[in-house]
């Protein structure tokens, strides 16, 4: 993997979300890039991604795009390709990122599957002396499996400081309400003054749409049933 910069702050806090459950990775850093209005400052390349571009006001938008958030000296990496089997590559393209910038954390953020009707959250640290975690008021994250970019990185590298905030989904649709979870520990926890709340509503007007979508095709499921009936009976 190579990592392209236009420019380089010092000692930022990096944050990354990969597709997944429910796109909460993707969701949450496209909310804080717009949110905290973050400007492109280079992308990550590898062969080994498809190729694929997304366009967004005329311009070219990579599959890794690295934002910066100058006003909160924060790094978004944006991801909008799958990456499956190219976990172990981008663990080593950030942690290449974390020493060249001497970042103070990476941050991950990720859906993980819901076992209730609840959607609770949680965190983890490999830092003893965070103490600021609790501020996020999510749960520690006593028991489970961590896997992808994530558990990579604490896999190869022990030194780098790693926190990640992780939000139960339900669904395998873009969950948008457990993404705004994600926001709210992010600001409590890094005081960006960012507000989830549109997120939220976002949520509530996708559900409408998808409940009436489903209805409508209950009735037509049943106007369909109810015409075979006529016609074979």
């Amino acid at each position: 993997m190579k990592i392209e910069l236009r420019e380089k702050p010092k000692n930022p806090i990096i944050i990354e979300g990969f597709p997944g459950l429910g796109l909460i990775g993707t969701i949450s850093t496209e909310y804080l890039i717009k949110h905290l209005n973050a400007k492109s400052i280079g992308y990550i390349s590898s062969q080994k991604i498809s190729p694929m571009v997304a366009i967004h006001d005329s311009k070219i938008i990579q599959p890794l795009e690295v934002y910066y958030a100058k006003s909160k000296n924060i790094i978004i990496l944006h991801a909008l390709a799958d990456v499956r089997g190219m976990e172990w590559d981008i663990a080593d393209a950030l942690i290449e990122l974390y020493k060249t910038l001497k970042a103070k954390e990476v941050i991950s953020v990720e859906g993980i599957l819901g076992q209730g009707k609840e959607t609770n959250t949680y965190y983890y640290t490999n830092d003893p002396k965070n103490k600021k975690i609790t501020k996020s008021k999510a749960n520690s994250l006593k028991e489970g499996i961590i896997m992808g970019v994530t558990a990579a990185l604490l896999l190869k590298n022990s030194t780098l400081t790693t926190t990640g905030f992780f939000v139960e989904t339900h669904s395998k649709l873009p969950d948008s309400r457990a993404a705004a979870k994600i926001i709210e520990m992010l600001d409590r926890y890094l005081d960006l003054g960012v507000d989830y709340k549109p997120l939220e509503q976002a949520a509530a007007e996708f559900e409408e749409k998808l409940q009436g979508y489903v209805e409508k095709m209950k009735t037509t499921s049943k106007k369909t049933d109810e015409k075979a009936e006529n016609y074979f009976g």
